[in-house]
């Protein structure tokens, strides 16, 4: 029985039972799509990360949700780095990930043992805040963005922690960004308990009711902190209900560095 290399990994967290659950899956070379996503929907976590070497400290990355494949995936690629780091017995300082959709994302390990990605930052312009969207919602926001995602702002932290949506109706709703945009809701407030920015992030786009802990969520909420709110760095905290993930981010540019650690919650093989 063929048997692959399997890993569970916690990330954006400093112990088990926080931030946001990743498979990781190191392949010799990828396995076919329908495969990939099989696998995916059977592992039933936001993300399943397989990785494959392409030499000299770089790797070949992809990311499947269990009902489809993504573009981005920052949690899952801080997973994929944190098991190359600690299982993988790479002793390099950075390691580089080639993405097709996403271009090469770099992730250094810190001298505090801190994971630091280098993303893409997603550009953002103000878009109107509907009726539809307020009422899938549940609340109305005082301001919202499109871009990768549809970006809507709460006056307070609370009332983003006191969200409960509509999960059927937003998968039909979103920013004008094509089918990634669609479904796919960032909710947040400026502070919080010790964050620059509270969030959750919805997805039901994407085949996840509400993410845990979401890295491409967080490029395109430090752009709109950065350009609207004149913070260029910002610790952010992702609400998600009996969990909760601080991310760090910081806008360069055109690009963003995403700071957190990660743990590993299982380890052992996928049996096909």
């Amino acid at each position: 029985m063929p048997t692959l290399p399997f890993y569970q990994v916690d990330a954006f967290a400093s112990k088990t039972f926080e931030g946001n659950q990743a498979c990781v899956m190191p392949l010799d070379a990828f396995l076919p799509d329908e495969m990939l996503l099989a696998i995916a929907a059977e592992n039933n976590v936001a993300e399943t990360a397989y990785i494959v070497p392409a030499g000299d400290g770089v790797w070949k990355l992809r990311w499947f949700t269990p009902a489809v494949e993504v573009p981005l995936c920052g949690h899952a690629t801080l997973a994929s780095a944190h098991v190359l780091f600690a299982h993988g017995g790479f002793t390099g300082e950075a390691i580089a990930f080639d993405t097709v959709k996403s271009g090469r994302l770099i992730v250094r390990r810190l001298a505090d043992g801190r994971l630091e990605m280098d993303f893409p930052s997603a550009l953002v312009q103000p878009t109107p805040v509907t009726d539809e969207i307020t009422a899938a919602l549940g609340a109305r926001p005082v301001e919202a963005w499109g871009g990768m995602f549809y970006a809507a702002r709460f006056e307070t932290a609370d009332e983003v922690r006191s969200l409960a949506p509509d999960h059927r109706a937003l998968k039909t709703l979103g920013a004008a960004g094509g089918d990634w945009a669609r479904g796919n809701f960032g909710c947040f407030a400026l502070g919080g308990d010790g964050a620059d920015a509270t969030s959750r992030f919805f997805a039901p786009g994407s085949g996840i009711d509400e993410d845990p802990a979401t890295g491409s969520w967080h490029t395109m909420l430090a752009r709109i902190l950065a350009e609207n709110f004149a913070r260029p760095e910002a610790r952010c905290y992702q609400a998600f209900p009996g969990r909760g993930a601080w991310i760090d981010v910081r806008l360069e540019g055109d690009r963003v560095k995403l700071t957190g650690t990660a743990v590993t919650v299982i380890e052992g093989i996928f049996k096909l």
